[in-house]
């Protein structure tokens, strides 16, 4: 072929993929600016689920579009601040300060309001500076749930009980775990989903059931992008469980929708329930829900059901600075995680329950018949 014939061959395909790439950022654009009807938008997260590729250039170019607008914020405020300083005509005021000390409250009174206003803005953008430097950061707002068991300290009382129990011979004292969450099954042959921040970093993993029996249990697949962790216990004296009560929602609830957890924020597991009150998370994060279910450390991993008693999300964080406001992420990433396990950690591929038992009963009931169920997880 004649190398003009090449050339041009070539040109079309770069001028082909980088029309792609502009209506992949269109779409993107559309989708993060709430453009897209319902359909559109349901069909556009559906792939994203789907296409992890895709899922990551949605979450870049979101980061990026909000860098920008920072960027731009930052720059107004600084542009303000200069017009601000130069209508201060600095050096009179100094030099009537210095030749007239007494004339200072006069001062004050004529020119208080536009130094206010000019100390104001330099504390906001420095602080502002800082925050989005990261200097602000060390605490982030956004919490996870895991329970953080070996940072807690066991009163003087229990430690000489404790100790009157060893010399006795009457007591073991079994090693802390260092931090704790909650996981449920989604198969009755063992297999139990939890979030990724509990597990990570685990030398061991073992779940325990509300009758205080313990599993080993083991991370057979991972996502730290969506914080969801499948475990497999692989404890010789597990003898499998009954039928799972509850179904798993491919669809997105909807905003209103009463919902509720069980899990372990201590060694007895606890109810709470609410309200699903926005369909995205912290900062328009459409992988999670928000919810306003009262939750604690030791929550995260736990089910989040509606009232139906079907799983719609994984308990997941909770927003420090406001009373009331946590997360979950949403069901369709669990079900995507499952679909992603690896074939060779498997016996077989899992069949999840397509009838839900929890419909037609009272909460009571629901909450009774899942608790077998839910599992307090301990990482070592």
């Amino acid at each position: 072929m004649p190398a003009k014939a090449e050339e041009i061959i070539f040109s079309a395909e770069i001028n082909e993929k980088e029309m792609r790439d502009e209506q992949l950022i269109e779409a993107i654009e559309r989708y993060l600016n709430g453009e897209m009807d319902a359909e559109e938008r349901n069909a556009f997260e559906q792939l994203r689920r789907e296409n992890a590729e895709l899922d990551t250039r949605v979450i870049e170019h979101q980061q990026f579009t909000g860098l920008l607008k920072q960027y731009s914020e930052r720059v107004a405020l600084e542009k303000r601040l200069n017009a601000i300083h130069e209508e201060i005509d600095v050096h009179a005021i100094a030099e009537e300060v210095t030749i007239h000390p007494s004339w200072i409250i006069q001062l004050w009174r004529n020119h208080h309001s536009k130094i206010s206003v000019a100390a104001s803005i330099a504390i906001f953008a420095v602080l502002a500076t800082l925050f989005f430097t990261g200097y602000l950061n060390n605490n982030n707002s956004y919490t996870e749930l895991s329970r953080e068991v070996g940072r807690l300290n066991r009163s003087t009382t229990d430690l000489k009980k404790d100790i009157n129990a060893i010399k006795k011979g009457t007591r073991v004292i079994a090693a802390p775990d260092k931090s704790r969450g909650t996981g449920f099954a989604i198969t009755s042959n063992g297999l139990i989903a939890t979030s990724f921040h509990v597990v990570n970093g685990a030398d061991s993993i073992y779940i325990q059931d509300v009758a205080g029996r313990s599993f080993k249990a083991k991370a057979i697949y991972n996502d730290p992008q969506s914080d969801v962790s499948i475990l497999k216990v692989i404890d010789t004296t597990f003898k499998g469980l009954g039928p799972i009560p509850y179904t798993f929602k491919h669809s997105e609830s909807d905003l209103a929708e009463n919902v509720f957890t069980f899990g372990f924020p201590q060694d007895s597991p606890v109810y709470g329930d609410g309200r699903l009150t926005s369909a995205n998370g912290l900062n328009g994060d459409t992988l999670d829900y928000e919810i306003s279910v009262p939750i604690n450390p030791g929550n995260s991993g736990g089910p989040l059901l509606d009232s139906k008693g079907n799983v719609i999300g994984i308990v997941k964080a909770k927003e420090t600075r406001l009373e009331g406001v946590h997360f979950a992420l949403k069901s369709g990433y669990l079900l995507n995680a499952i679909k992603n396990i690896p074939e060779d950690s498997l016996i077989k591929v899992p069949v999840l329950n397509t009838e839900n038992g929890l419909a037609k009963l009272t909460r009571q009931q629901q909450v009774k018949k899942i608790k077998p169920y839910v599992f307090m997880v301990k990482v070592y």
